[in-house]
């Protein structure tokens, strides 16, 4: 038996003719639209809300991550003229030290939140309902332990055809290309000018995919709860280490949940198209070049480009490879099992990387400058999270993968370099050095000799004693010569004395026989006020 919920816009102006009838601040082509769209609800089960039951703290969860897509949205649309701190400061805050430590305890109707962008586009906001409708019932038939494997495997399976029933709904079931989400007129834009704001939407992401992992490699009921403690866990290490934390790279539900996606390919592939569509909305709406009165029909366009299954369309062995190839510890990590940290990314933060979508194969990877025309450069203007993007430089851009890997080794060389200090592994820390490197700091230029028997182990001893908060990396390649230029904060005590301080970092690297070394090293700090 199928429940219908129909059209409650009477009540809560949800979605309907109601509300594309109304007329504030709705733009012409808007006005004219006579949305017939109705709710359906959950398919009838036996395992229906388990998973809230069972796992309510994880559940409460997802309640919070509606109302941050909400509050987006809403925000992108009714305030275009904001400055970036409404998001990347007010809003970001509001969710993290509020919304998500006290989520709300039931599903929110999201149209209270977004009024005005429900007017907007009614069958965007449904198509991405249904969706997380799918998500909900799947953790559902995960955790009910009334179920057996096989049972699992055919009510995932009616799942998954209920979804389906609703074509002007359900998104591909087919793997899109990156070309979808990042190499349109409009692509990144959003990222680029809430590069925070988009993490975080990202760490959402890898949270929601990420938590079918535990309940399919949890063999007790014992296991299962602790990994899906653990796998929160993980989710609050990446907003408490906001920004650098949060992924780098949108999460693939391959690479977070392996053993999901391998069992339930084509769940695993509509949340991967979900979770890019929920870019592309961003950028449609934060991109001044689509004029406001062109915003609806964009989102219409690429509403209907991820429900069909020929546009865009990628081989589901390509899809896998990208999947592993943009690398998980750039997406937040695994969601299985606890770690003490979180994985060193190899990429830099702002990284947009292209893929053969025949192969899945990485092409390269850019910064700072959208693939498909996304103008670079003035969107970061006087804003204090400019240094998660990079400058839009032609020598940034690598066409080939060798060239392609040569930022993510540079950064990778940097990550090694404080790893060693912080471990106070001083071999590894010269050993990273080219001979002939130069340290300056303190006032002096050192040799590598110099540098190994002075400041050295002072340098190891305030890595070890105080844990520095660094910026990403900003790294670019020139030939077989490489700058990597970093900031940092750091508070706490060493030696008995207060240490207040900003600092900021330049890493000259250099191509060698043996892979990329460091040829120089600057440092300097000043006293914060």
């Amino acid at each position: 038996m199928t429940h219908l919920r129909l059209s409650r816009t009477l009540i809560t102006g949800v979605i309907g003719a109601t509300l594309a009838l109304a007329t504030l601040s709705v733009p012409r082509t808007a006005q004219a639209q006579w949305t017939t769209t109705y709710e359906q609800f959950y398919l009838q089960a036996s395992h229906n809300w388990t998973f809230r039951n069972e796992y309510a703290s994880a559940d409460r969860l997802f309640n919070a991550f509606d109302y941050g897509h909400a509050i987006l949205y809403e925000t992108l649309w009714t305030k275009p003229n904001a400055p970036a701190s409404r998001l990347e400061v007010k809003e970001f805050d509001y969710l993290t030290k509020t919304v998500l430590v006290k989520p709300p305890r039931v599903p929110l109707e999201e149209a209270a939140i977004e009024p005005k962008y429900a007017q907007l586009a009614p069958e965007a906001k449904v198509m991405f309902d249904w969706a997380h409708l799918l998500h909900r019932q799947l953790y559902d038939v995960l955790a009910d332990e009334r179920l057996s494997d096989a049972q699992r495997d055919t009510e995932a399976q009616r799942l998954l055809a209920y979804y389906k029933s609703r074509p002007e709904l359900a998104f591909s079931s087919k793997p899109k290309t990156m070309a979808l989400m990042q190499e349109q007129s409009y692509s990144l834009a959003f990222r680029k000018k809430y590069p925070k704001f988009n993490g975080l939407i990202w760490g959402y992401h890898w949270l929601q995919v990420g938590l079918y992992e535990p309940l399919l490699v949890g063999h007790t009921v014992a296991a299962k709860q602790a990994g899906v403690r653990a796998t929160v866990a993980r989710f609050w290490q990446m907003v408490d280490g906001a920004p650098t934390a949060l992924p780098y790279q949108m999460p693939m539900t391959a690479a977070v949940a392996p053993a999901f996606a391998a069992r339930f390919p084509e769940a695993a592939i509509i949340f991967d198209n979900l979770h890019s569509m929920h870019d592309v909305v961003s950028d449609i709406l934060s991109n001044d070049t689509v004029p406001r009165d062109r915003k609806r029909a964009e989102i219409l366009r690429a509403a209907r480009l991820y429900r069909d299954d020929t546009s865009y369309v990628m081989p589901v062995a390509a899809w896998l490879a990208m999947s592993n190839h943009m690398g998980i510890e750039n997406m937040g990590g695994p969601s299985a099992g606890f770690l003490p940290t979180l994985p060193t990314p190899t990429v830099t933060a702002g990284a947009v990387m292209t893929h053969d979508w025949e192969t899945g194969a990485m092409k390269g990877f850019t910064y700072g400058s959208a693939v498909g025309g996304v103008a670079s450069g003035g969107e970061h203007a006087g804003h204090d999270m400019a240094a998660m993007a990079m400058p839009a430089t032609p020598s940034t851009t690598r066409s080939t993968t060798p060239a392609a890997n040569d930022s993510a080794d540079v950064a990778a060389l940097v990550h090694r370099f404080h790893d060693a200090l912080e471990q106070g592994d001083s071999v590894a820390a010269i050993g990273l050095l080219a001979d002939d490197a130069e340290i300056l700091e303190s006032g002096s230029v050192e040799t590598v000799a110099d540098y190994r028997a002075h400041h050295l182990p002072a340098d190891i001893a305030l890595a070890r004693a105080i844990k520095s908060t660094r910026s990403p990396l900003r790294v670019l390649v020139q030939g077989d010569l490489a700058t990597s230029t970093a900031t940092s904060v750091t508070t706490g005590t060493f030696r008995d004395r207060a240490v207040d301080s900003a600092g900021a970092e330049l890493i000259v690297a250099r191509r060698t026989p043996q892979g990329w070394r460091i040829s120089a090293i600057h440092w300097s700090a000043r006293r914060r006020n």
